[in-house]
């Protein structure tokens, strides 16, 4: 197929291009690069620059390329500054989308994957979460995602515009080639491994009275790989609706950090610090429906491949994208 990237110069978006190449697709990245960078784009994919915020940056692209699907990565994605910072997530997540609806419908694609998130629920009261648990958002950036998701939906009832909603979890890991270098770092592998690397003195544990094994914070962990594979699946036709994406299995920070240890062979020291506000307990995913409908299957749910796979990119990338 040919499938346009939005956001493929970003984390998740890179490997989803490198994996759609490796497979033989014709791949078009549509970036602004304002949070990705043009390094992190496969060569064998085009690049065009441009905003979903500017209506007729998606508009020209989508009529002058014509995919035949649209994978949608392109987001702010920290929660912490959404809740700071409220108004710029609805305009590039919200407004960036329903640019991206105008232009399909105007150039007649007719099949959309949505990078959607597990945020949408909010605090769960079922573990592991599947889909059928009420959308309840407690964060901006949550928020503006499900608003999304509501604008693709009435785009599929009523312009035919096929539509999944892959919602994750904790996204990690690397290949060799394509890894996490956010700038500002957030994620918690990453920021474990800048401590094995010597660019950040420790790593900070928040919470540490949680009702969980280790008294903190248990979250499900996805490798990136994995994750890219989710989206090619998504792209047969007759597919929409929502999907869960992780492993099912979750792990404390403790036990991340641990890992971390093991993999690195350094000793990380972490520093105890108070809970901060609206962190759950638990957060892991029930992804039989992917898994029954998609064919999903995950192939890299090992914690310590995941880690073993990041710091080796790491190891080859210290600087991330920033040489």
């Amino acid at each position: 197929m040919k499938v346009l990237v939005a956001g493929g110069a970003g984390y998740i978006g890179s490997v989803t291009t490198e994996m759609l190449c490796d497979a033989g697709h014709d791949v078009v990245v549509f970036d602004n690069l304002e949070r990705g960078y043009e390094a992190a784009i496969d060569p064998r994919a085009k690049f065009r620059q441009g905003d979903l915020r500017h209506k007729e940056d998606i508009k020209s692209a989508l009529l002058a390329e014509r995919p035949e699907a649209v994978i949608h990565f392109a987001a702010y994605i920290e929660v912490g500054e959404s809740m700071v910072d409220p108004m710029p997530f609805f305009e590039n997540n919200v407004s960036g989308s329903l640019n991206l609806m105008h232009a399909m419908v105007e150039s007649g694609c007719k099949k959309l994957i949505f990078s959607s998130t597990c945020a949408t629920y909010g605090t769960p009261k079922v573990m592991p979460m599947d889909e059928s648990l009420p959308q309840k958002p407690e964060s901006v950036y949550g928020e503006s995602k499900l608003l999304c998701e509501k604008v693709f939906e009435w785009g599929e009832k009523i312009h035919g515009i096929e539509c999944v909603f892959l919602r994750y979890f904790n996204a990690c890991g690397a290949t060799a080639k394509y890894g996490e270098g956010h700038q500002p770092e957030s994620h918690l592998i990453p920021l474990v491994l800048q401590v094995a690397q010597g660019t950040r003195d420790k790593i900070y544990i928040f919470g540490e009275d949680y009702a969980t094994r280790d008294g903190t914070c248990v979250r499900d962990y996805i490798h990136i790989k994995d994750l890219a594979q989710a989206h090619i699946l998504a792209l047969k036709p007759g597919l929409s609706g929502a999907f869960n994406l992780g492993n099912g299995d979750g792990y404390t920070v403790k036990e991340v950090i641990e890992v971390c240890r093991e993999v690195t062979g350094h000793a990380i020291p972490a520093e105890s610090q108070p809970r901060r506000a609206g962190d759950c307990a638990a957060l892991v995913a029930n992804s039989t429906k992917a898994k029954t409908v998609l064919g999903w299957d995950p192939k890299y749910a090992d914690l310590k491949t995941i880690v073993q796979s990041a710091w080796d990119w790491h190891q080859a990338n210290p600087n991330g994208y920033q040489d």
